[in-house]
């Protein structure tokens, strides 16, 4: 359940901070929901899969934020943001999942 919770904010942040933005030509309020979806995601990536998968999770959180903006010059906005939100969504599927304990590798 947590690894669909974590996907479900990381994508909400990214494609809701889009539209957000976009909607209300308001950039800090995109940012609220870009960044609020953020901390959520990373927290739960940190709790279910460990610190360095949540770190690179967030990485590229962070950096499909970034390459969306110049993809977008290139694909349109929508599908710029839809092809980041996608990648994203699929390393917090296959990354963030449970982390095993000691007792349950052995």
């Amino acid at each position: 359940m947590s690894r669909l919770a974590s996907t479900a904010l990381a994508v909400t942040g990214l494609a809701g901070g889009y539209a957000t933005g976009r909607a209300t030509k308001k950039r800090p309020l995109a940012a609220v929901v870009l960044g609020a979806a953020g901390v959520g995601a990373f927290l739960i990536w940190k709790k279910d899969a460990g610190t360095g998968k949540a770190i690179a999770l967030i990485s590229a959180y962070v950096g499909g934020f970034g390459a969306s903006h110049p993809l977008a010059k290139k694909l349109g906005a929508w599908p710029a943001v839809n092809s980041v939100t996608a990648g994203v969504a699929l390393l917090s599927l296959v990354l963030g999942g449970s982390k095993k304990s000691k007792d349950e590798l052995s």
